[in-house]
């Protein structure tokens, strides 16, 4: 690269939090929406979007200069406004939107504090959304506008992959799966609703597995869907033995490596030698697009300046180290989706 693009672009990493802002402005206040559905008369001049929107042309103009200078906007000579493909992406992909609600709502505040967190390796962002150690405690207590952007980001990460995922826990015909951080209670009502004989027990902190059972009476399987509280944190958590398969989807990222391995020691000594511990995670090493592993690193300074201070998204090699030294053998390593991966555990004999 030449001295005089890559001084370019080091400007627009500099001013990235307001070409951020101007893009959730231009989406929130519907100008995005007007120039695509002018599309067909080649765009809308400012004048056209200020008397049918109710927005002033100055606020306009200074919206739409930077997202020309951003390529998210185009202006032709005839002074009309036109969306590009980056535009287009911005405003209407599904993926897209998920991840600019949860930067906007969840983490743009916080981050001011990631210094912080990194030197104290404590969520120093956290507080900007509440008053808690860590915000899996502050989950059921966000706003209504923040718990939907936190949970839209989550589940768009993990939701696709269930169907899919379920093949492989029902090979074997599980009767009891325990469901570790069961989060709203999806996969344990799809697991009822995938086959009558299995029961499911939910494993969450107090404010989490309220909503999650909450979840399951209201899809009618209050009696083969039950709970218990259970803080990770704590210092001797324990999960009963029985269990035919022990699930955690995207729940281990949310601790450290200290952790994590506590966690999966917890769960060998509930196992026996039949028990099945499944593990998804969306593993930074193997993501086929720059932009997916770009997510996933973004997600680990969340969890470092807001979520609990000492998490990340992982690489496949850390968490099979882990595997192995909980006491665990990884009798499978499966792609699941476009960015997952399964690693089913046995016990080691």
């Amino acid at each position: 690269m030449k001295a005089f693009d890559a001084l370019q672009e080091a400007q627009k990493i500099a001013f990235a939090p307001f070409v951020f802002q101007a893009t959730v402005s231009l989406r929130n206040l519907g100008i995005l929406d007007f120039i695509f559905d002018h599309s067909a008369e080649g765009g809308a001049t400012i004048a056209e979007i200020s008397k049918k929107l109710n927005i002033s042309e100055y606020g306009l103009s200074v919206l739409l200069e930077i997202a020309e200078s951003s390529t998210i906007v185009e202006k032709h000579e005839s002074g009309k406004y036109e969306l590009t493909k980056i535009g287009y992406f911005l405003n209407y992909n599904q993926m897209t939107s998920a991840n600019i609600n949860f930067t906007q709502d969840i983490c743009y505040q916080g981050l001011y504090h990631l210094q912080d967190a990194i030197e104290t390796g404590t969520p120093s962002g956290l507080k900007e959304l509440g008053d808690w150690p860590t915000i899996y405690e502050g989950l059921s207590k966000l706003t209504p506008k923040e718990q939907k952007s936190w949970f839209a980001f989550d589940h768009y990460y993990s939701d696709e992959i269930f169907g899919e995922a379920l093949e492989t826990v029902f090979e074997k015909k599980p009767k009891l799966l325990f469901d570790i951080g069961g989060n709203t209670g999806k996969f344990a009502i799809l697991c009822c609703s995938h086959s009558e004989d299995i029961n499911v027990k939910i494993f969450d902190l107090p404010g989490q597995l309220n909503k999650a059972l909450a979840h399951a009476e209201k899809n009618g399987f209050e009696n083969r869907i039950t709970g218990q509280e259970i803080d990770w944190l704590s210092e001797n958590p324990v999960i009963p033995k029985g269990a035919d398969t022990i699930w955690m989807s995207q729940f281990l990222d949310c601790f450290s490596k200290e952790e994590i391995l506590k966690i999966l020691k917890v769960a060998v000594n509930a196992m026996d030698a039949d028990t099945e511990l499944i593990i998804i995670e969306t593993y930074t090493d193997r993501q086929q697009y720059g932009s997916a592993k770009l997510t996933l690193e973004a997600t680990s300074l969340y969890f470092t300046a807001l979520a609990n201070g000492n998490s990340k998204m992982y690489t496949s090699d850390e968490f099979k180290d882990l595997v192995h030294s909980a006491g665990l053998n990884l009798v499978a390593d499966k792609k699941v989706g476009d960015f997952h991966t399964m690693f089913v555990c046995k016990k080691k004999q």
